[in-house]
């Protein structure tokens, strides 16, 4: 016996605060997503608010006929976004693979957003992500109460996402334990959640599907069994393929933080950005930029995330404690932070790239001495 879920379970999101510190994307970018959909004549899934390719070219940027500007809101392959979309618009769900730092979690809030005008269905994996979680807990003074009932039950967003017909989101999927990751298997592979204190089930709507996120170092904390992953189309997001991809990128956060921190514009501050960028690259793939000089790489990933905060740091320090302008001792000791995680190891490691490389680069005196400063 299916049954659909009370209406009291599907409250939309709540009204942002007009001062939220940290809009959700489908607010942030409301004035984009209308654009779009009032010009994007294209077939729509159903449910769907915007077309497969109104979804990318809002991922993606671009001019729209009326001259209405779409920002990127991921810099990368065409084809990877384009991939991704269309598997949202299949029955199978869709996981995003990455390293951290490659902008998994920020792809899959704005692909939500485009997709069903809402990111706020969210499962946070974690060690103690319970099964709840996924299938549906209970308000125990009624259950006391009353006994099972729909009126006991506390929807999860999973089982909200069914009903509406909505995007769902999982974050680190992998870092959920096994037993609870299989709670997903019915869901994707039946589209059914039982309730079997009820003798009910709650059956997916069309326009219903799951963006999941991976850790590709999470590999082996809780791998996925084989059943759970044929349910998923896997996505892979790498790392910026270029200096210059990776300045952009660092770049256009930083300037949307800064300005909703009202920081100093990032154009100021470019040159530390790159700086900032060559180091974090370098010292990821254990190679000078020029390829002359092998260097020692440390224990953490100093992903393009770790750059637009070390960035971001200096942009307050620069705006509360200089003259607006981002210097090298601004980021120098954040990049410090960055990548000493080990005190023993990591230290020696930034010390050698320090002496082997900055001090012998031509125009990067000031760093080179913003960083002894801060390294002691």
């Amino acid at each position: 016996m299916s049954v659909s879920v009370d209406p009291s379970f599907l409250k939309p999101a709540q009204q942002q605060p007009a001062q939220a510190l940290r809009p959700h994307a489908e607010h942030a970018f409301a004035a984009e997503l209308t654009a779009l959909a009032a010009q994007d004549d294209r077939p729509r899934p159903p449910r769907w608010k915007l077309s497969p390719w109104g979804v990318a070219t809002y991922l993606l940027g671009g001019t729209l006929p009326d001259g209405t500007v779409i920002t990127p809101k991921y810099v990368g392959s065409r084809r990877l976004v384009e991939v991704a979309v269309s598997t949202l618009a299949t029955d199978r769900a869709l996981l995003l693979l990455g390293v951290p730092g490659t902008a998994k979690t920020w792809v899959s809030e704005h692909l939500a957003a485009a997709v069903s005008g809402d990111s706020t269905l969210l499962v946070q994996g974690t060690a103690g992500t319970p099964e709840e979680a996924i299938r549906y807990g209970w308000n125990y003074a009624q259950l006391l109460a009353q006994g099972p009932s729909r009126a006991a039950m506390v929807p999860s967003p999973v089982m909200r996402a069914m009903a509406e017909g909505r995007t769902v989101r999982v974050e680190e999927l992998t870092r959920i334990p096994a037993d609870v990751q299989d709670a997903l298997i019915t869901v994707l592979s039946e589209k059914t959640l039982p309730i079997p204190e009820l003798g009910q089930e709650v059956q997916a709507v069309r326009g219903f599907n799951l963006v999941a996120t991976a850790n590709d170092r999470d590999r082996g904390v809780n791998e996925l069994s084989s059943a759970l992953r044929r349910r998923f189309n896997t996505v892979v997001l790498p790392l910026p393929e270029s200096v210059e991809a990776e300045v952009d990128i660092v770049a256009r956060r930083v300037d949307q933080i800064g300005r909703s921190l009202d920081l100093p514009a990032v154009p100021d501050g470019i040159t530390e950005i790159r700086r900032v960028v060559t180091v974090f690259r370098e010292l990821r793939d254990g190679i000078t930029s020029d390829g002359r000089t092998k260097v020692k790489s440390p224990s953490g990933t100093l992903s393009t995330a770790e750059a637009i905060s070390v960035v971001t740091g200096g942009l307050a320090l620069a705006a509360h404690f200089g003259d607006g302008v981002l210097r090298a001792g601004d980021v120098a000791a954040g990049i410090l932070g960055a990548v000493v995680r080990d005190p023993a190891a990591d230290r020696v490691v930034w010390r050698e790239y320090l002496e082997a490389v900055v001090r012998e680069r031509d125009g990067w005196s000031d760093f080179y001495r913003a960083c002894r400063e801060v390294s002691g």
